[in-house]
């Protein structure tokens, strides 16, 4: 973890963005439930399966980017539910605002996946909609 997010670990989403979302119990559907549950917890204790999911729906990205490229530095290809580099798939997906919005992030990510990109290609993982987020 940087430092500069290591405070931020131990809280919630909730905490974070000073926003609660009512309570799990009370939810429409089972995704929503399981993101009000989410947000709830210390997003330290968030597994890679909880940061596909939250980051999919684009949800608390400036806090979940950061812990998800440091599991992606473990492992480019880390499997969070469904196939070997879910996790990294969902983090290419998400809004190109976001990545300019936080070019460092688009960096980081950019060095993970530099000398990988053939690999991911036969594994089919989109790198395109990432790519045209570089400013």
């Amino acid at each position: 973890m940087t430092n500069s997010l290591s405070h931020f670990q131990h809280q919630s989403l909730e905490i974070l963005e000073r926003q609660s979302w009512g309570e799990a119990l009370n939810a429409p559907t089972n995704l929503v439930r399981r993101c009000i549950e989410l947000r709830k917890i210390p997003i330290a204790d968030f597994s890679a399966s909880d940061l596909r999911l939250m980051i999919g729906q684009q949800f608390g990205l400036p806090y979940l980017i950061p812990i998800a490229i440091e599991k992606l530095q473990g492992n480019l290809l880390v499997e969070a539910d469904y196939y070997e580099g879910d996790l990294l798939s969902t983090v290419l997906d998400i809004d190109a605002k976001f990545w300019k919005s936080n070019p460092n992030y688009w960096t980081q990510v950019s060095k993970l996946l530099s000398n990988k990109r053939q690999e991911l290609a036969k594994r089919k993982i989109s790198i395109t909609k990432f790519d045209s987020a570089h400013l």
